[in-house]
């Protein structure tokens, strides 16, 4: 069995970072990619960014040089870095494990007050 946890979200005013972390546990050999996403409410869920288990990385346009993907392959733990937080960033944060399922975990709230 897998599970997938979500820690760092709250809240914090405009321009201010936060650093989310994600660690996947249980049964897991191997991994296609890791990832973040995102949703705000009344809006579906988005990409923000994810992370290949080879450290390749592809990020949303709306989060390009503010926000950093990283993980650590021996413990099965994503990382997102996020400065220069705008008041549209705030949401529910989403962990997404995926390997030939995908395993998401229950989200962080992340606020950002103007």
């Amino acid at each position: 069995q897998v599970h997938v946890a979500e820690s760092g979200g709250g809240l914090v005013q405009a321009g201010g970072s936060l650093r989310l972390s994600c660690v996947a546990s249980g049964s897991i050999f191997r991994y296609n990619y890791m990832g973040w996403y995102r949703q705000a409410p009344g809006k579906q869920r988005e990409l923000v960014a994810i992370i290949t288990a080879g450290g390749g990385t592809n990020y949303a346009d709306y989060v390009k040089s503010r926000f950093t993907i990283a993980r650590d392959n021996a413990d099965n733990t994503v990382y997102l870095q996020m400065h220069s937080l705008k008041p549209e960033d705030t949401a529910v944060y989403y962990c997404l494990l995926r390997t030939e399922f995908e395993y998401w975990g229950q989200g962080t709230q992340v606020t950002v007050s103007s």
